[in-house]
């Protein structure tokens, strides 16, 4: 029920005997009803202030959606963000990996075809130094087989030219040297008395001394030169003509 304070001023009560004092009543009422209108006052004032306080309030609802929203909003950004950072990072990751796996692949290969080239050039300089080799010991032994037979053929040269000088001084010890000088007197004498003409008796007193050549034994040389120069030699070959030791001394 609703009072005002108007209905409270003009509220009139039924005279009694012995009732309550009339001026005392007016003057309650006339208090109570300033007191109501103020109450009434503050309850407008206090409505008006609710409602826009209410006013209020709304916008701050609206403001708080419009924060929430917009909260959500970069929170859903940021997480769109940090899981498009991430997977740009995974990715950009993978791609250094691949690239990291794939530099390494090619050093090892590089490194192992180094590695290999540098065996197989040490297993060709170790074939060519063991080739060498074995050219330098044949050369050696054929060296050493030249140099035997050289001995023995020297051996026997000397052999025969030691039985030929001997023979030559068994030939010498039986000429009659005497006689021989008297007959070339005797010759030029008649040379000096005759016409130049040379007596008989002078060419059939003519010395028979005449020594058979020595024969040098052939002697032939190692073929202590590499494969490769076989051509060199060939043209020797070739010639058709037998070279000794001493011919080429």
């Amino acid at each position: 029920m609703n009072i005002t304070p108007l209905e409270i001023r003009q509220k009139e009560f039924e005279k009694a005997f012995r009732g309550y004092d009339k001026d005392e009543v007016a003057a309650f009422l006339s208090s109570m009803s300033q007191e109501w209108e103020r109450a009434m006052d503050t309850q407008k004032e206090l409505k008006i202030k609710l409602e826009s306080a209410e006013k209020e309030v709304e916008k701050l609802r609206q403001v708080e959606n419009s924060l929430y929203k917009t909260l959500k909003t970069a929170e859903d950004t940021g997480a769109n963000v940090i899981n498009q950072a991430n997977k740009t990072a995974e990715l950009h990751l993978k791609e250094t990996q691949i690239k990291a796996d794939k530099l390494i692949q090619e050093a090892n290969q590089k490194a192992t075809n180094i590695i290999e080239g540098a065996n197989k050039r040490a297993q060709s300089i170790m074939h060519e130094m063991e080739e060498e080799l074995k050219e330098m010991a044949e050369s050696l032994k054929t060296l050493e087989s030249f140099k035997d037979n050289i001995s023995e053929e020297l051996k026997n040269l000397s052999n025969g030219l030691q039985e030929r000088v001997k023979k030559v001084e068994d030939r010498v010890k039986h000429v009659d040297v005497e006689m021989h000088l008297k007959r070339a007197r005797n010759a030029v004498n008649k040379i000096k008395n005759a016409d130049f003409e040379l007596p008989e008796e002078i060419e059939s007193d003519k010395i028979e001394f005449e020594l058979e050549p020595a024969e040098m034994p052939e002697v032939k040389q190692p073929d202590t030169a590499p494969q490769k120069k076989e051509k060199q030699t060939s043209n020797a070959d070739d010639s058709g003509e037998d070279t000794s030791f001493f011919d080429e001394i």
